[in-house]
């Protein structure tokens, strides 16, 4: 399975191996939301993407695959099985068809068994988002049933727009590099008991 972006965290410490890919086609908004998680710091407690996909109403069958509203994308956490030597999870996105093997695939994504819930969540998050994606007219890269509109934002909103993003990015990329060259505090050395005087 092809894959045009790759995300690969070496292990550090106690952190594990992990990695993510991303077909050509994910939308840039939806890789993006994982990018931006990912220099963000941690959330304290890990979210679960099924409460995200449950709140999207998104349907999940039997087998535990959910499915978009429009049927058009699933997700999947794939347990261990013959097929897969690892529990991950497993996105993608066909075109519709009128039997009941999917259409042609439009994109697809991959996250590691290593990779945070939090990471996966952000993409979730960001692929059940309803709000519309800016594009320019006649994309070429746009599916044939996406339904285009003209924008109510003016070019200069949009722009500034990225340009506020870009500097929440560098402003999460400065904070974790201070977080990563503060010193340790030194340990307080415990007092040696001295004997009492003696008159």
């Amino acid at each position: 399975m092809s894959a045009w972006w790759h995300l690969t965290s070496e292990p550090f410490g106690a952190e594990p191996y992990w990695y993510a890919a991303f077909g050509e086609l994910v939308p840039a908004e939806v890789l993006a939301a994982v990018t931006d998680a990912l220099i963000a710091p941690p959330p304290a407690a890990q979210p679960d993407p099924w409460q995200t996909l449950d709140a999207a109403g998104w349907a999940r069958d039997d087998s535990g695959v959910a499915r978009s509203t429009d049927g058009m994308c699933t997700i999947e956490h794939r347990p261990v099985s013959e097929l897969h030597d690892t529990p991950d999870w497993h996105i993608e996105t066909h075109a519709t068809s009128f039997h009941e093997l999917p259409g042609r695939r439009i994109w697809h994504a991959h996250f590691h068994q290593n990779v945070s819930a939090h990471l996966v969540n952000a993409f979730v998050t960001a692929l059940t988002d309803t709000a519309p994606l800016q594009r320019g007219m006649h994309e070429p890269t746009a599916h044939y049933r996406a339904v285009q509109e003209p924008s109510p934002l003016s070019p200069q909103q949009v722009v500034d727009a990225h340009t506020n993003r870009l500097k929440a990015i560098t402003t999460h990329v400065r904070a974790a590099r201070r977080r990563q060259t503060k010193p340790a505090p030194a340990p307080v050395n415990a007092l040696t008991a001295q004997p009492a005087a003696r008159r």
